[in-house]
């Protein structure tokens, strides 16, 4: 029986999956988290054998999810079902850790063939994820780098308005009333500066930037 976690902040997401599972002999969905935090929890509570995680979630986003349970739950496998398939977000999930990456809209029978495979201690991507890898291994040179390059060069000037309020101290809350965007996607603007840049945190992010002259222009 493969013991399974679902980790998603859409309750639809998960319900849907579940329902799934439930059709399955060996498949059995043991816990749910609504985020990163609340996974890390489940995961020393409950220790399952696979993880379904999605990337972007409040509190604590997939990418760094994974990075911690890779450290601290070595044992756990790692399937990300997310719906973004641009070079960023696999690299990074590759480079923390997963042991394998599905889009939402793959079907049944590639959901469960990736189950089986990563419990059987393979990895599985498909082939539209193997084709972004074989063009990141290219223009890279492999995926074990951590991005060098310029703040400026790597996010948005979208990001770099709402990094110059963050480095005000204005909260994710004030910024959305501010920039008249929902919080939901400032928290999701603060994450992928992060993807983008290789950075660990927030604090990190503002130094750089800082030290290129961003927060101070206009």
């Amino acid at each position: 029986m493969i013991k399974l976690v679902l980790v998603d902040d859409h309750e639809v997401v998960r319900k849907g999956l579940k329902a799934l599972f439930e059709e399955e002999e060996d498949i059995e969905v043991i816990g749910e988290a609504v985020d990163g935090k609340a996974a890390l929890e489940v995961a020393e509570l409950l220790r399952p054998d696979m993880m379904l995680l999605d990337l972007n979630m409040p509190n604590l986003n997939g990418i760094e999810t994974a990075k911690i349970l890779s450290k601290t739950h070595p044992k756990i496998k790692i399937l990300v079902f997310s719906m973004h398939n641009n070079e960023d977000y696999v690299v990074k999930s590759i480079q923390n850790g997963v042991d394998g990456y599905l889009l939402k809209d793959s079907d049944k029978d590639e959901i469960m063939k990736a189950i089986h495979t990563i419990y059987n201690g393979q990895k599985y991507f498909p082939h539209q994820i193997s084709g972004i890898l074989v063009g990141a291994l290219q223009s890279k040179g492999g995926l074990g780098q951590e991005t060098g390059g310029k703040i400026k060069s790597l996010i948005s000037k979208k990001e770099i308005q709402i990094l110059k309020l963050i480095a005000e101290g204005q909260s994710s809350k004030e910024i959305a009333e501010s920039l008249e965007l929902s919080i939901r996607t400032v928290s999701n603007h603060r994450a992928n500066m992060l993807k983008k840049t290789g950075l660990s945190n927030t604090a990190e992010l503002i130094q750089k930037a800082s030290k290129e002259g961003l927060l101070s222009q206009s």
